[in-house]
């Protein structure tokens, strides 16, 4: 057993798989989970943009949440013919698209949206004129990841699919955790997740901000850095395999 031990804030499910993986490597977590993923009710809008995805060059899917929902909606719209690419930054989302018989492409080096942009059948789809791409999500993100698509001639739309909730907790309830389990890192897997531990932190975040805190890309970095965070470690995607490279490169903290 390594002396690392994390809080995990991942969603539930997604929250208990990490733990295990990171047993399995010999580190210690608690989970925390502090977003509550509420799929949001099937708009009009909603229902044309799953009618209109054939006319698109590529869809961007950008978690596994937002795959399990666009799945589920392609079920329940009967059948279609998708014979465009499909991409997303992690393995685990592009597998849920592949069992639903979609060509997905992910990046083999690299989970963030810059590793994404740089995949060649990405780039190749969005260099046709008119060319049309887009990104399923939910509430907010991924800003960056539509600019630098829009910088290379395509067309970008939204379909946001779900939001994120904070889980009710009782108060002071991450403090509690954090000392009552000797935790000593933190591990955040979105902009959103970051903000609602700053929420939960509460009046004690100057002394949780001393904790290393473990980010999936340089814009939640900068984010975490600017609101106070000490050590901040971008692990460069929100895997497990990128934390636990991140964990074995980064030294242990001494309190």
């Amino acid at each position: 057993m390594t002396a690392w031990r994390l809080l995990l804030t991942r969603p539930a499910d997604d929250c208990a798989a990490l733990a295990e993986t990171l047993a399995g490597e010999g580190f210690f977590s608690s989970c925390l989970p502090l977003l509550d993923i509420v799929p949001l009710p099937v708009s009009d809008k909603v229902r044309q943009g799953v009618a209109q995805l054939s006319r698109c060059s590529a869809v961007i899917v950008v978690s596994k949440p937002a795959a399990r929902i666009a799945v589920a909606l392609l079920d329940a719209d009967g059948p279609h013919s998708l014979a465009m690419p499909w991409f997303s930054v992690g393995a685990a989302t592009a597998q849920i698209l592949r069992d639903h018989g979609l060509d997905a492409h992910c990046p083999e080096e690299g989970d963030d949206s810059e590793a994404l942009l740089q995949l060649p059948r990405l780039r190749e789809g969005v260099s046709l004129p008119g060319s049309r791409v887009l990104i399923l999500r939910g509430e907010g993100g991924r800003e960056l990841l539509a600019e630098r698509l829009r910088e290379l001639g395509a067309s970008v739309e939204y379909l946001e699919l779900y939001r994120r909730d904070l889980p009710a907790y009782a108060p002071r309830e991450l403090p509690r955790r954090i000392e009552a389990e000797r935790l000593n890192g933190l591990v955040v897997s979105s902009g959103q997740g970051f903000e609602h531990l700053r929420q939960m932190a509460g009046d004690a975040w100057p002394t949780i901000a001393q904790l290393p805190l473990f980010v999936p890309s340089p814009r939640v970095a900068e984010q975490a850095r600017a609101a106070g965070a000490q050590t901040v470690v971008d692990c460069r995607g929100a895997s497990a395999a990128a934390l636990l490279t991140a964990l074995r490169e980064h030294p242990v903290p001494v309190f």
